[in-house]
């Protein structure tokens, strides 16, 4: 598979959370990974899902869909615990 991102939304999601959706990407490279359904945001055209992984000995969640052969990546942001 593909990575596929808007470059503005990238560029806003470095701002707000000092993530490159590039960076982010790496999650999906991570043994240990996790891939869950984002229930509360999927809809019946689209699911959309979470990925948590590793990346530089911190925890990334991704939030992205796939579309085609591309992983569609939306959002991403370190793990903070109890938020």
């Amino acid at each position: 598979m593909e990575f596929d991102w808007d470059k503005l939304k990238n560029a806003e999601n470095v701002r707000k959370h000092n993530v490159s959706f590039y960076d982010a990407q790496t999650t999906f490279f991570d043994r240990k990974r996790v891939i869950a359904i984002d229930v509360k945001h999927s809809t019946a055209k689209e699911k959309r899902y979470f990925c948590f992984g590793k990346v530089k000995r911190k925890i990334i969640t991704v939030r992205f869909t796939i579309r085609g052969n591309r992983i569609r990546i939306f959002g991403a942001g370190y793990w903070r615990e109890g938020r």
